[in-house]
Formats: structure tokens, sequence, C-alpha cells
């Protein structure tokens, strides 16, 4: 007898900043059923939510006030349903982003601030390896020679949250661009990010997607 196994239900939230229909397609690749949407009760059901993000912490931020989006995390995050922050969608996930000289409230998921990176070209396009702990939920079964694709000015460049007992740490995964070094990745439970574009990262962001989806299917 075969049994049928569901395709688990993912939502990119549609904030009106992000590759939307490019996150779309690379998790429909993976096996899931995706919705792009900001639909609030669509979002907070689906079994993963995918928050985008491009371009600045700013305007970012203001798109998901407009929907609710830090709310609707928070909401997520303490039924233990899991959410993966990508680029700024990674960004707005700590407390706050310093741009363009003002420094803005984020969602406030991890401490720390968002900051421009200090390298002689700006900005960071291309493709790095990264350095993640192990074991790693999001990394597993990818050898370390593997590269991720990134375009971004701006990042976390110091990691300040201290461990306490008896919760686990975030995992934390690290690269650097022009002898700058910056946070990649953070694996916190059901909350995870990635600075780089798993959607654009070819077979490599393929592997790390369905190894986000394995940690609910």
């Amino acid at each position: 007898m075969v049994v049928a196994v569901s395709r688990p239900w993912v939502v990119v939230l549609d904030h009106g900043s992000g590759n939307l229909r490019s996150a779309q397609r690379a998790l429909e690749r993976v096996g899931a059923r995706v919705s792009v949407t900001a639909d609030w009760s669509s979002a907070l059901a689906a079994d993963g939510l995918v928050v985008p993000g491009v371009g600045a912490f700013a305007a970012c931020m203001e798109g998901l006030l407009k929907i609710r989006g830090p709310e609707l995390i928070d909401y997520r995050l303490a039924g233990g349903r899991p959410v993966l922050g990508i680029c700024v969608g990674m960004q707005v996930l700590f407390e706050y982003g310093a741009e363009h000289g003002r420094t803005l409230a984020g969602c406030g998921e991890w401490p720390g601030t968002v900051e421009q990176l200090s390298a002689p070209v700006l900005p960071h396009i291309g493709w790095n390896t990264v350095e993640w702990p192990v074991p790693s939920a999001l990394f597993s079964g990818l050898p370390d020679t593997t590269r991720f694709y990134f375009v971004h000015s701006y990042a976390v460049r110091r990691w300040e949250l201290i461990p306490s007992e008896p919760f686990r740490p975030p995992a934390v995964s690290w690269t650097e661009h022009g002898g700058d070094r910056f946070v990649a990745a953070v694996e916190n439970l059901p909350l995870a990010a990635t600075q780089f574009h798993p959607e654009k990262s070819g077979d490599a962001g393929a592997v790390l997607l369905e190894n986000w989806l394995e940690t609910f299917r």
C-alpha cells in the first residue's frame, strides 16, 4: 500500500519587498505547496512562513508594520511555528537597523544591530562559503566548500545574544566580505534566517530549503 505524503504548506509573506516569485518557485521545487499572500489567517495557519526582503531595512519594516508582520511573527514563534527570514527579511528580525544616518527599530526577535559592512567594495555581490556550526539543520548534508549567493551592503557584524541555561543557544553561521566578518545565518528553534538568497543559490539553496522543510514535515 502506498501512503501519500502531504506537501507542507508555506506562505511567502507579501509585505511589498522581496523576491516573492523566486522564493515561491524555489520552495515549490523542493516539494512545498506555496501561497504568496499578506493574508493574516493564511500566514498564521501555514506550516511554514517565509519573510523575504530586498532593498532597505526601513522600507521592509514599513511594509511589515502595515500588515502587522512583527505581531504575526511573534504569534507564530509563540506557538513553535517555523519562520524563515531571507536577506533583509533576516535583518529586520534583529533589534535595530542603522541605515543612512538613522537607527530604526526592527522586530526584536534577536538582539543586535544591522549596519553597513566595512569593506572596500559595496554592495557585496557574489558567492561565498559559509562557516556553520555542527550540527546544523539548515546546512545538513552540504560540504563546507558550498557557496551561496549574496547581494547586500548591510549585515549583523556582532552577535550580541549571551547563551543562558537551560536554553540551547542559537546556531550562528558566519562569512566575510573584504575582510569584514558578518552573520550569514541563524538557527534558533522555530526561527531561522539567512543573509544570502537560497532561492538564487542553485542546488545548494535547494538543499537548504529542503532541509528547512524537513524541520516541520
